[in-house]
C-alpha cells in the first residue's frame, strides 16, 4: 500500500518499465546497452526502490545496485525479492541521509530514482554535492518540474531550478509517462528526464558554489524584475548596470534572460568585494 505522506506512486505499469529501462540503456533490448557480464566498473543507485520496480532491471546488467528504500516494510519485503541477485544491496536509509561515495565505495556512480515529487529539489541538490562521483542521474519526476530543469534562458520556465540542473549536469527531457502507469496514479503527468554529469561547472572556473547559488536565489527572488532591482543588497544599481555592460549584456536585464555561463561572471563581479 502506498503512503501518501511519502509521495509514493508506484510505477505499476510493466510497459512503462521496459521503456524506461531501455531510455537507461539497461534492458536487454536498449540500443547500447550496459555491460551485463558483471564487470561494470560503475555501480548504481536506486533512489526509492519501493517494490523492486526497477531494481530488477538495475540488477540483471551484473553491476553492483544499492537499492535505497526509506519505507521499512517496503525495504524488508525488497530484500526478501531480491536474493536471487547477489550484487543488489537493499538499503533502509533516507536517501537525503546517505552519502553516495560512501554508499559505492567511492566506484563511480549512475543514479536511477523514481522520486517523491514534493523533494524533488533537495534531492538534486543532495546529488549535486557528489557530483564528482556521478556519471549520470535518470530520475521520474512531475512534467512540470522536468520541464524547469531543462527550459533555455528566455523562456517561461527557466529559473533557479533550471540554473542549479544545468550548472552540474547535462539534462534531457527523455520521456512523458502517464498518470496512468502508476499505483496509485499521480494528480499530475509526470517525465523521465537524463542529467549527464558534469555541465556548465567543467567549463567555468573554481567559484564558491554555495554563495553563487545563494546569488541565483537573489537574481531570481521576484522573477520579473530587472537584476539592478533583485540584486540591490548586493550593490548599486549603476554598478550592476555597468557590470551588465561589460558582459556586453543589456543594463536592464532580468535574470531569467541569462545563461548559465553569464550568471557566473556577474557573480563573480560581486563575490567577496572586501578582497577586490
Amino acid at each position: 500500500m502506498a503512503r501518501q505522506r511519502l509521495g509514493q506512486h508506484f510505477l505499476a505499469d510493466e510497459g512503462w518499465r521496459e521503456e524506461i529501462a531501455r531510455a537507461i540503456r539497461v534492458s536487454a533490448q536498449s540500443i547500447a546497452p550496459a555491460p551485463r557480464d558483471g564487470r561494470a566498473d560503475f555501480c548504481w543507485v536506486e533512489i526509492g526502490a519501493g517494490h523492486g520496480e526497477m531494481t530488477e532491471h538495475l540488477a540483471e546488467t551484473g553491476a553492483p545496485v544499492y537499492a535505497i528504500e526509506l519505507d521499512t516494510p517496503l525495504a524488508t519485503a525488497l530484500q526478501r525479492s531480491v536474493k536471487r541477485f547477489p550484487n543488489v544491496t537493499v538499503v533502509s536509509a533516507d536517501i537525503l541521509e546517505s552519502d553516495i561515495a560512501s554508499l559505492t565505495g567511492g566506484r563511480r556512480a549512475r543514479i536511477y530514482g523514481n522520486l517523491p515529487y514534493y523533494i524533488t529539489s533537495p534531492i538534486l541538490h543532495h546529488l549535486f554535492a557528489s557530483g564528482d562521483f556521478i556519471d549520470e542521474i535518470h530520475i521520474v519526476i512531475q512534467h512540470e518540474v522536468a520541464l524547469r530543469l531543462v527550459a533555455e534562458p528566455g523562456t517561461r520556465d527557466y529559473g533557479y531550478l533550471s540554473v542549479l540542473t544545468q550548472y552540474y549536469s547535462r539534462p534531457e527531457l527523455v520521456l512523458e509517462i502517464p498518470r496512468s502507469a502508476f499505483r496509485p496514479p499521480p494528480e499530475v503527468s509526470s517525465a523521465l528526464v537524463t542529467l549527464r554529469l558534469p555541465g556548465e561547472r567543467a567549463k567555468l572556473p573554481g567559484i564558491d558554489e554555495v554563495a553563487f547559488l545563494e546569488f541565483v536565489k537573489s537574481a531570481f527572488s521576484q522573477k520579473r524584475k530587472v537584476l539592478t532591482n533583485n540584486l540591490k543588497t548586493r550593490a548599486k544599481p549603476d554598478a550592476i548596470r555597468d557590470a551588465l555592460s561589460e558582459l556586453n549584456l543589456r543594463r536592464d536585464a532580468r535574470a531569467e534572460q541569462l545563461p548559465v555561463a553569464a550568471l557566473v561572471a556577474l557573480f563573480e563581479r560581486f563575490h567577496a568585494p572586501e578582497e577586490r
